[in-house]
């Protein structure tokens, strides 16, 4: 029997669907089968920063919240305790709060912490796991590039929203003859784009891992015309390589720093300018991240939660639970950051795109 423990939670980063669900499975792990205290914490490291920003979370805290999008906690992507940017007559100053943060988990008795969050959060999670704050990683993110995990909290829903656009946005294009570009998230892996884009039947996708000439888009617009065919679904992700402004047709190896309706812009007017067609964008950006978990990222998030509560029991800290081959694992948080999980440009996925006629702009 373990002795009683306090258990910290927090989110980071970027909501998306699953976090509350996550949030209830710690709970009710802790408490249900260990007897443990559970404290929340609340907009991510920001709790543990600055005074009175957590709050003990019972049973009745979690009731009803499985199936809701966002989380009862709070998130930002803004406040790295590392790095953390702090106003100060009229400039920002970057101060290192992790000695404040590891003092406070201290302070409030906590004998671990469930970090949920992405590659940045782990990144942060990973730095004051070597200062000495004991801690555990559940890795959610809809772009799905952690690494040491199959999928992340977060990414099946997300797709499943992506799909659903591209589905509606087709029979627009269809009707009114046009090329359409549909931007999705995705800085760095083209998971979403390639997946929704498979799932929706584009005709093609653009990402991150593929270098492209806009000209062989162009070309396979004008193929689907001869073979009597009046639109065009082209998705991008919006980490693609573009060149910067008045550059060739071609990505470049250098990427910008994306921002929302960047990429699929510029797509959309070369497109525009070599095939004379009407064209319209769609960036479906924040959409992908609301609304209630798919029933399997509520399943994930659920098993990854109590997995947590588990390694923490075993006293196996510094790691993340993982998902390998289907079964609910653990690994190094500094193997789930070492690189970025990005799709195969040879793997199946693409192979099988390549197969049904997409193109990729290589």
């Amino acid at each position: 029997m373990n002795s009683a423990k306090t258990i910290g939670i927090l989110t980071g980063g970027g909501d998306c669907p699953g976090l509350n669900a996550v949030i209830r499975a710690v709970v009710k792990s802790a408490i249900l089968q260990y007897g443990w205290r559970v404290i929340g914490i609340e907009d991510s490291f920001d709790g543990l920063i600055w005074p009175n920003r957590y709050r003990e979370l019972q049973l009745e805290d979690v009731s009803g919240i499985l199936a809701r999008g966002g989380t009862i906690l709070g998130t930002t992507n803004r406040g790295n305790p590392l790095a953390y940017r702090v106003p100060e007559n009229g400039k920002e100053n970057v101060c290192d709060f992790s000695d404040r943060v590891i003092r406070n988990a201290h302070e409030l008795g906590l004998d671990g912490l469930i970090v949920v969050g992405g590659d940045g959060t782990m990144r942060i999670a990973l730095e004051l796991y070597r200062k000495g704050l004991n801690l555990v990683g559940v890795p959610k993110t809809i772009d799905n590039d952690l690494n040491a995990t199959e999928i992340s909290i977060g990414f099946d829903t997300a797709l499943h929203t992506a799909s659903e656009a591209i589905d509606k946005v087709h029979s627009s294009a269809e009707s009114h003859h046009r090329i359409m570009v549909i931007e999705v998230m995705g800085r760095e892996a083209g998971w979403i784009a390639l997946e929704a884009g498979l799932a929706s039947g584009a005709d093609a996708i653009l990402i991150p891992e593929i270098t492209f000439d806009l000209e062989k888009i162009c070309t396979c617009v004008r193929q689907r015309e001869k073979a009597g065919k009046t639109f065009t679904i082209v998705v991008v992700a919006e980490g693609i390589d573009i060149p910067a402004a008045g550059g060739s047709g071609s990505s470049t190896g250098k990427r910008l720093h994306p921002q929302p309706g960047m990429a699929a812009n510029w797509v959309a007017e070369g497109l525009a300018r070599c095939t004379g067609r009407e064209t319209r964008v769609a960036v479906l950006g924040h959409i992908q991240r609301g609304g209630a978990p798919s029933p399997f990222d509520r399943i994930l998030a659920t098993r990854f939660g109590a997995a947590a509560i588990d390694l923490v029991a075993q006293g196996e800290v510094g790691k993340m639970v993982c998902l390998t081959h289907g079964a609910i694992g653990q690994a190094d948080i500094a193997e789930a950051v070492r690189i970025t999980r990005c799709v195969d440009p040879h793997g199946e996925l693409v192979r099988i795109a390549r197969a049904t006629g997409i193109c990729f702009g290589d």
